[in-house]
């Protein structure tokens, strides 16, 4: 059976989860990460040496990094609706994918965790600010892209971007602090909040 390693509460991990139950794959998820078993432990290092989660392992195959996790998922289920197979309408998906992990995470993370994990070490009030700002500024870039060509972040059709980016939205509607009005984004969340495997991953957690 496929493996996930990582606790759930990780943004990364439910990527991972979140595609296996669109897929309707079995698998074992196994919690590591802090508060649970440590990824400094050997038996995990010997997975990834990067110490972080989530790590697959699939028929005897080790994975890691997320995005690339979930592709492969999508791949290798024959899954063209999550990733198509023409070249231009998967690297539309990839693209957006790859904006996730890059500009749209690092808007976030210092924000999210003073605001929302209450790390007081975490930054500065200023680099919360400013991590604020940041992280509006990328929503208003999907806001805008939802505008042109919705309802989903590739168009018409859901795909993995919308799993990878709906995670990340879900975080700046659920973190308590103000935010600009966006409408299209917000409908665009309680769209995917919809979908039922997204339920367990959406709506309910700043985690």
């Amino acid at each position: 059976m496929l493996r996930i390693l990582g606790k759930r509460q990780s943004i990364n991990v439910r990527k991972v989860l979140w595609t296996c139950d669109e897929i309707g794959l079995d698998y074992l998820q196994e919690d590591w990460g802090a508060g649970t078993r440590a990824v400094s432990d050997p038996e995990f290092l010997a997975l990834n040496p990067k110490a972080l989660v989530p790590v697959v392992v699939d028929d005897g195959a080790v994975l890691t990094e997320s995005n690339s996790i979930v592709r492969y998922l999508a791949v290798k289920h024959a899954r063209t609706d999550l990733l198509p197979s023409d070249a231009l309408a998967r690297a539309r998906v990839e693209e957006m994918m790859d904006w996730q992990a890059t500009e749209l995470n690092q808007s976030w993370r210092t924000a999210f965790l003073a605001i929302a994990r209450k790390n007081p070490g975490a930054a500065t009030s200023e680099q919360v600010r400013e991590s604020q700002a940041q992280w509006a500024a990328m929503m208003q870039l999907l806001e805008r892209r939802l505008a042109r060509g919705g309802p989903y972040a590739c168009g018409g059709m859901f795909t993995l971007a919308d799993i990878v980016i709906g995670l990340s939205v879900n975080r700046w509607f659920q973190v308590p602090m103000e935010r600009p009005d966006m409408p299209l984004a917000h409908a665009y969340w309680q769209r995917l909040i919809e979908r039922p495997a997204a339920k367990p991953y959406l709506g309910g957690s700043t985690d």
